[in-house]
């Protein structure tokens, strides 16, 4: 009976280690970003901005930041017309 209740609690676990060991390997490899991801985040950006979601202190630094991933990703789409 031991036993038994060992391998349900086994098999219970099993399924929540499999997220934790894919965070894991992520990790290892290393966090993926890529030109559409950026273009998310200044989407992200633009709604929070819409929404009032910033104080007036901080618009400053989000438009600065918001200019600076939009100068990227214009630079970005000119090489992949070059190319």
């Amino acid at each position: 009976m031991a036993e038994e209740n060992q391998a349900v609690e086994a098999e219970a676990a099993a399924p929540a280690a499999a997220p934790a060991q894919e965070a894991a390997q992520e990790q290892q490899a290393g966090p993926e970003l890529n030109v559409s991801d950026l273009q998310g985040l200044r989407s992200i950006i633009e709604v929070a901005s819409q929404r009032g979601a910033f104080k007036a202190n901080e618009l400053e630094s989000v438009g600065k930041a918001f200019n600076k991933l939009t100068s990227f990703l214009e630079a970005v789409a000119e090489q992949q017309k070059e190319a």
